[in-house]
C-alpha cells in the first residue's frame, strides 16, 4: 500500500534538497510536519510532530536512506515494528534547468495498516499535497528568502 504525490517546481535540486532536510525551519512553513529535529543522515533519529486532521501526532522514525541532493527516507511504526510502519520518502528529479518534480510519498506495512489507511489514506493524502504546496511556494517565491545551509 502506498500514498504518492508529485509537484513540479521551479528551483534546483539543492535548494529544494536545503529546504527538505533544514528539519528546524519546518515550523515556519510545513503545515503537515509542524516541527522536526534531528539530522538527515543514515541511521539517525529524527522526532516528528505532525497534523492529520484535527490530531497531533510525535512520532522518532529513524532515517534509511540518503542520497543528497536526491532522496531520502525514513521508517517510523506505530508502537512497535510490524503493527503499522511507513516508509516516508522523498525524491527530487530534475527535469529541466532550474526545473525538478518532487515524488513524495510512503509505503505502508503491518498487521493493521488496511484497516488504520482505510480511515487517515485520504487525510493523509491530501496532507503531503498541502506539504508540497507549501515546499512549491517556498522554493519559488522570491520574497520569502530560506536562508540556506
Amino acid at each position: 500500500m502506498e500514498i504518492k504525490t508529485e509537484i513540479t517546481i521551479k528551483a534546483s535540486k539543492e535548494r529544494i534538497w536545503n529546504i527538505l532536510t533544514d528539519l528546524e525551519k519546518y515550523k515556519n512553513w510545513n503545515p503537515f510536519i509542524l516541527n522536526s529535529e534531528g539530522e538527515i543522515k543514515e541511521g539517525s533519529r529524527i522526532a516528528n510532530t505532525m497534523k492529520n486532521g484535527q490530531d497531533i501526532m510525535k512520532f522518532k522514525p529513524v532515517i534509511i536512506k540518503v542520497e543528497e541532493n536526491n532522496y531520502f527516507e525514513w521508517l517510523g511504526s506505530l508502537w512497535f515494528k510490524g503493527v503499522f510502519d511507513g516508509r516516508h520518502y522523498f525524491k527530487i528529479e530534475s527535469i529541466g534547468e532550474n526545473q525538478i518534480t518532487l515524488f513524495h510519498g510512503e509505503h505502508f506495512s503491518g498487521i493493521l495498516s488496511k484497516m488504520i489507511l482505510k480511515k487517515i489514506g485520504k487525510q493523509t493524502e491530501e496532507n503531503f499535497v498541502k506539504m508540497n504546496l507549501a515546499l512549491k511556494e517556498l522554493a519559488e517565491n522570491k520574497v520569502l528568502e530560506f536562508n540556506e545551509k
